[in-house]
């Protein structure tokens, strides 16, 4: 028996030897192949270093003839530009080329500038040297008259001078009126749309914080969902390490207790092997010796095999014979099975570790998930806030712009109101309707007010186109001219009208008023003439010192 398991083991291992021999001599082989392989890799690669060193030389020989070549052309070409040769120094054929063709475009560029500039002055120049000849012409005539009648020239200044007037006060009052429509209008659009934008901003403004309100209610939830994924972890955690502690220990105590049966089986086999002669040969001589041996040696052999049970009695802890044998017998499949579970634990603390990592991983997602809703939440939020801000300075600029507009419109109303006191002494025109009473301070009373002073304004052009502007302003001129006069006398030196003078007055008066509808009133007419005097003082006085020169 001993013989046939030295042999069954024997052989495995010779074989194994073999085997190992065998890869030892593939493993050289390999080797070998691949030290020739790599030889010959490095010295191809060695090769191509060479020639791709000779090529590279090569191409920076030709791209240095290409360069000495461009500078060359270079030189050649701003030989007489020593500044301009060194400022394209180290560069080739096209990048001078460009820096040459955006040189040469700016001073396009300069030089049409310089052409724009000259075409303006030369406008300029003949404009000034038009109004120079109408005023050159004008002096002539002005001369040529005076020398014929001063007089005449000094009525036709005096016309001119009446008539730029008017004309001047009509387009002024007619640039007034499309101003004021013009600001009314825009007021009348602003007060509409104004409204409706406040509106949509408060709109805008609500849904932002509502917004803000979900962001900040995501964030918190975030933050429990975080909590609660942190404590449910932990909890695995301590769950399975305690489990892990647990195994280990039952896995110590598996180890501890196959170690002792081991110890024990081994004990008992030494034991039994250092005995098994002794019985044989017991056995052999017991039937030669029965007759020799006396009743106290076989007392002594009994004690001796009871001793000798006793002991593995206390070894195996069973009293029962036949279960001695059968633990005997089973002490093989007892260390399977004792492999087995150490095997099945290990393929447990395997999956257990597995589960581990899996577990984690799903940590570290969550954890980054976590953190990306709550920067991206974050992010929102701060965008609303900007955006937030942005509208409330937005918001600010429009009550800015509504508080301007306010002013503005303001200031229209007490132009409107001035221009209507202005104009109260002139007649309301017949075809105008008057509208129903309206507070003054509504819009449509400065509505109303502003048609009234364009009705009267045109009724106003309308009766001067008829009158003989010249002749009223000749009669202004000499009721002034008496008025200044009689002022500046003394009180015991005034002057009596006569009867005829005051008759011829009242006629002319009643004359007018029949055939002028409206009439400007005294005060009116006084300004006027007042104005037209100061006009024609100041325009006067060069021409009177040129005279005396």
């Amino acid at each position: 028996m001993p013989d046939l398991r030295e042999i069954s083991v024997d052989r495995p291992v010779s074989e194994k030897i073999e085997e190992m021999k065998a890869k030892k001599c593939l493993l050289d082989g390999d080797r070998k192949a691949y030290n020739e392989i790599s030889q010959l890799t490095i010295k191809r690669n060695k090769e191509k270093i060479k020639t791709l060193r000779k090529e590279n030389k090569e191409l920076r020989q030709k791209l240095h003839d290409l360069h000495m070549k461009d500078e060359a052309v270079i030189n050649k070409a701003l030989k007489d530009k020593p500044t301009e040769r060194a400022s394209l120094k180290n560069k080739t054929g096209q990048e001078a080329i460009t820096i040459l063709d955006h040189k040469v475009s700016d001073g396009m560029r300069l030089l049409n500038a310089l052409k724009h500039q000259v075409a303006v002055k030369e406008k300029q120049l003949r404009n000034m040297q038009i109004t120079y000849n109408e005023q050159q012409q004008a002096s002539f005539l002005a001369i040529t008259t005076d020398k014929k009648e001063s007089t005449e020239a000094q009525r036709i200044r005096y016309l001119e001078n009446s008539c730029d007037k008017a004309q001047m006060k009509i387009y002024e009052a007619t640039h007034l009126t499309r101003t004021y429509e013009k600001i009314l209008q825009k007021l009348k659009e602003d007060s509409l749309k104004w409204p409706l934008v406040l509106e949509n901003l408060e709109k805008e403004i609500k849904q932002s914080l509502n917004e803000q309100e979900e962001l900040q209610s995501m964030y918190r939830d975030a933050q429990l969902s975080k909590e609660n994924a942190l404590k449910v972890l932990k909890k695995h955690e301590d769950m399975i390490s305690h489990e892990r502690k647990k195994r280990e220990i039952q896995l110590q105590e598996l180890k501890k207790e196959a170690e002792e049966k081991r110890m024990l089986h081994d004990r008992i086999e030494r034991r039994f092997n250092a005995q098994r002669p002794s019985f044989q040969q017991q056995d052999e001589t017991a039937s030669g010796e029965k007759q020799v041996l006396s009743g106290e040696e076989q007392q002594q052999k009994i004690s001796t095999y009871e001793e000798a049970f006793r002991r593995i009695k206390e070894a195996t802890g069973v009293s029962d014979t036949m279960e001695v044998v059968s633990r005997f017998e089973n002490q093989g499949a007892t260390t399977a099975h004792l492999e087995e579970l150490k095997q099945e634990n290990e393929k447990q603390i395997s999956l257990l570790r597995e589960e581990k990592v899996k577990l984690q991983k799903t940590f570290e997602e969550m954890k980054y998930t976590g953190e990306t809703k709550l920067s991206r939440g974050q992010r929102m939020l701060e965008e609303f806030q900007e955006k937030l801000q942005e509208e409330e300075t937005s918001r600010a600029e429009i009550e800015n712009k509504l508080e301007k507009m306010s002013k503005i419109l303001l200031q229209v109303k007490s132009g409107i109101d001035h221009l209507a006191d202005r104009l109260s002494h002139l007649k309301t025109p017949k075809g105008y309707t008057a509208s129903t009473k309206l507070s003054p301070s509504s819009n449509e009373y400065v509505l109303d007010q502003l048609a009234l002073c364009e009705e009267k304004l045109l009724k106003l052009m309308d009766d001067f186109h008829d009158v003989d502007l010249e002749k009223v302003q000749k009669q202004m001129e000499d009721e002034e001219f008496h008025i200044n006069i009689e002022s500046r006398l003394p009180a015991y030196n005034t002057r009596v009208k006569l009867s005829t003078q005051l008759e011829n007055i009242y006629a002319e008066s009643e004359s007018s008023r029949e055939d002028e509808p409206e009439v400007l009133s005294r005060s009116a007419i006084k300004k006027i003439s007042q104005s037209i005097i100061d006009a024609k003082m100041k325009k006067d006085m060069p021409r009177r010192r040129k005279k005396t020169k």
